[in-house]
């Protein structure tokens, strides 16, 4: 989703054309702390919550967000914040999280590298030691080789960075930081030292925002040379990526569908990137491991168009996607390639309404079903052990536009591609970046972000362990958030690889853990009617969390799994 502005009523700064939030003006800042400062300028960007954890190093800059006008969520683990920042910025289109200096900061390394490697802009802020405090190089408490250490690991991992030492460039830099984020739609850096919070600087540099426009020849070239491919093929077919979710294009993409009557299908990274009950939907794109029919109707098309498509070796089915370059457009927010021919300076979403105001008229092509006519009908047995793949087929049964499903690394993710979803961008997971922990967290997040959505947290066991505790924060604010467990004992995607007695663990109640977080409901089931039955009741609760344990059995596996596993396995052992 688009990120929503604060209008310049609300601020006295207004938008800039291009839709990012106009720079303030020297008259309008005057007066105003550093920490005053970067307060507003996150609002300005739509950010309503900051997820994070107190420490020493950011308790003046805590503070001031205490009693402010954004609403500062404590998380459990600095890991867990990043997560939880991280899934209300892919809902609400940016978001924040904040922590102390070293401890708090080299936390989120992983967080924020998943943020990095899927595009999600999140703005870290860390506090730091005083300027002042590291005269005489001291060996205070956190710090890690350097003063600077830090700040080099997060350069690595993020669009830009920043050390806020220099009051009279800092209201700069904190602009030139939010602008990279919002542009880039990737996480930056930001190290506030705790000296400098309160600091009113004495004079402002302000910042010129680039201003990034596509070359006017290119983009009509490009735009007369794809509509032209278009026209000329028999069988094209339309790709849509996960960018033009970040960048809010997906009606965009549905408008070029339905004008030219070109099919869409997705990637598993952009699961649910258009809604997929729309008749043009024909679902994903997975190679070899994906729908038979899917498969067919993308590799023999004589015109592929891929749309903000990341090309991860999950999207391509471990490589087994066959995909020939000479007759695919390939769209991103860092190049446009037709064929051999490439094109330069020319963005995306110019590319992309381009074709739209072209209508371009494309041959008429038999579609396969769209995964909801694909799915058989589904007739619950009450007495039947569930399964992975019968209780993603009972959950398909309860989803609406109105509910955001997210799933953890795992069958959580490869079984749940099979749902349905039908609503716009309702679907998260980290497929690409693929790391272990995600959902619970990010279904925090997300429901900060929408609390008028239900959320719906599908995660394994072994994800679980890592992150689940982070349900004390959901239940803390009275959530309703419905929690799945799939408890196989362990590591069932790894199961799959490689077989070894490492990737059991130990089993929990995790149906007692209302209990012990003091709020929410606990279900434990076994069969398809006690699934069925905790489900409803999950759903139709609005009170507080609820968590299923859902009895699984060690071997058992979705179909998707078993295919992605067994590719997987063949690569372990040719390396």
């Amino acid at each position: 989703m688009p990120i929503t502005l604060r209008s310049g009523l609300d601020t006295g700064l207004g938008v800039s054309p291009d839709g990012r939030p106009a720079v303030d003006t020297e008259q309008s800042v005057t007066g105003l702390s550093i920490g005053q400062y970067l307060i507003r300028r996150l609002s300005d960007y739509g950010i309503r919550h900051v997820f994070g954890l107190p420490g020493d190093y950011v308790l003046s800059f805590y503070s001031m967000l205490e009693h402010s006008p954004l609403d500062l969520v404590n998380c459990t683990r600095e890991d867990c914040a990043g997560f939880a920042a991280d899934g209300y910025a892919r809902v609400h289109g940016m978001g924040a999280v904040c922590v102390t200096y070293g401890v708090g900061g080299l936390s989120l390394a992983n967080s924020i590298a998943g943020a990095y490697a899927e595009k999600s802009p999140v703005v870290l802020i860390s506090g730091a030691p005083g300027i002042r405090e590291r005269v005489n190089d001291p060996l205070l408490h956190h710090r890690v080789r350097e003063w600077h250490t830090q700040l080099d690991v997060f350069e690595k991992i993020c669009a830009a960075s920043r050390e806020i030492a220099d009051p009279a460039t800092a209201f700069r830099d904190i602009d030139q930081l939010l602008d990279t984020a919002h542009r880039q739609k990737r996480p930056v850096y930001i190290e506030l030292p705790r000296d400098m919070v309160s600091v009113v600087p004495d004079q402002i540099r302000p910042y010129a925002a680039p201003k990034w426009q596509s070359d006017s020849s290119a983009l009509a070239e490009a735009v007369a040379d794809t509509v032209s491919r278009i026209e000329a093929a028999k069988k094209p077919v339309i790709i849509a990526g996960v960018e033009l979710h970040r960048l809010g294009l997906q009606s965009e993409v549905v408008a070029l569908a339905e004008a030219s009557g070109i099919a869409i299908a997705a990637t598993m990274l952009s699961k649910s990137v258009v809604s997929e009950v729309h008749p043009l939907y024909i679902g994903l794109y997975e190679g070899a491991l994906g729908r038979e029919e899917v498969t067919s109707f993308v590799e023999e098309s004589d015109c592929v168009i891929l749309l903000g498509a990341l090309l991860t070796d999950l999207d391509l089915g471990i490589f087994t996607a066959k995909l020939d370059a000479t007759k695919s457009v390939f769209a991103t927010c860092d190049e446009l390639r037709i064929s051999h021919h490439h094109y330069h300076n020319v963005l995306l979403e110019d590319f992309l309404r381009g074709l739209v105001a072209a209508k371009p008229k494309a041959a008429k092509r038999p579609l396969p079903p769209g995964p909801a006519a694909a799915q058989q009908p589904f007739t619950l047995e009450p007495e039947r052990p569930i399964t992975t793949t019968r209780l993603v087929r009972r959950l398909d049964e309860s989803l609406d536009d109105k509910t955001i499903v997210i799933a953890d690394v795992g069958d959580a993710l490869f079984a749940s591609s099979e749902l349905v979803i039908r609503g716009q961008t309702e679907f998260l997971s980290p497929a690409y970046y693929t790391s272990m922990g995600f959902a619970v967290p990010a279904g925090l997040g997300a429901k900060m972000a929408r609390p008028d959505l239900k959320v719906v947290v599908l995660v394994g066991d072994g994800a679980f362990q890592m992150t689940g505790m982070e349900l004390s924060s959901i239940v803390r604010r009275g959530l309703a958030v419905t929690v799945i467990v799939l408890d196989n004992k362990g590591y069932g995607t790894e199961r799959v690889i490689h077989e070894g007695s490492f990737n059991d663990i130990n089993p929990w109640q995790y149906q007692l853990l209302p209990q012990v977080l003091g709020g929410g409901t606990g279900y434990e089931v076994r069969t398809e009617g006690e699934f069925d039955d905790a489900i409803s009741k999950a759903l139709a609760d609005t009170s507080g969390m609820s968590l299923i344990r859902a009895h699984i059995g060690i071997d058992d596996r979705s179909i998707t799994l078993d295919r992605i596993g067994k590719g997987l396995a063949r690569r372990l052992k040719q390396a």
